[in-house]
């Protein structure tokens, strides 16, 4: 749908306010009508741009993950090791960079959403682990690239290492956002640093044979 300049800001005005209240709500407990109050958009304009409510939320769901990759690319432009380019997007779930009042932690729509949009909508759930899965590829990549250059050591194959670390960076975001401070997010820093430079060690000690 080809749209104009003015539908086009209409339309992005609507995912940009969407995005707000399903921070604050969640997407099933969002009604429709509050959309509209709050966007001050009336019925019609929003079906003109999204057929439904769940087409919105595969909408909203996409944005979400496009302005991630551009956040991360943003991150990783800066110079450093891979180590250093790794431990910047970390640090950025509690600090975001030019903001150290709020880390991306707290506006992650995967911590906001996942479980819900999973028994919810087939549609959202794909948008939304298409999104991860791109991710955990990324990170992945930069163990590689940290171990390339010698600022990380060798260790455990790096898309599963990759995976226990989100995970585990997915679970202290929701502790956090459960007791209202960071001290989970900064033990996820301490146990990712652990892991990324012991891994290897153990892996050399467990293989060494004994005399």
């Amino acid at each position: 749908m080809t749209l104009t300049k003015k539908a086009e800001a209409t339309r992005q005005h609507i995912l940009d306010t969407g995005h707000q209240l399903v921070l604050r709500k969640g997407f099933a407990a969002l009604g429709l009508l509050e959309i509209l109050k709050t966007c001050n958009v009336p019925k019609g304009s929003f079906y003109h741009y999204f057929p439904s409510k769940e087409a919105f939320g595969c909408a909203l769901l996409q944005q979400y993950v496009d302005g991630y990759g551009r956040k991360v690319d943003g991150l990783q432009a800066a110079e450093g090791t891979g180590y250093q380019r790794l431990m910047r997007y970390w640090d950025a779930w509690i600090e975001a960079p030019g903001d150290a009042g709020c880390g991306w932690a707290e506006e992650c729509l995967v911590v906001k959403l996942a479980a819900e949009v999973a028994d919810l909508s087939e549609d959202m759930r794909r948008v939304l682990d298409t999104g991860v899965q791109r991710l955990l590829a990324r990170i992945a990549a930069w163990i590689d690239e940290a171990r390339a250059d010698g600022s990380l050591p060798a260790g455990a194959p790096s898309l599963g290492l990759a995976h226990v670390l989100y995970q585990m960076w997915l679970g202290a975001a929701l502790l956090a956002k459960l007791s209202q401070d960071r001290s989970s997010l900064q033990q996820a820093r301490l146990a990712t640093v652990h892991l990324l430079r012991c891994e290897a060690a153990a892996s050399a000690s467990s293989s060494t044979p004994a005399h």
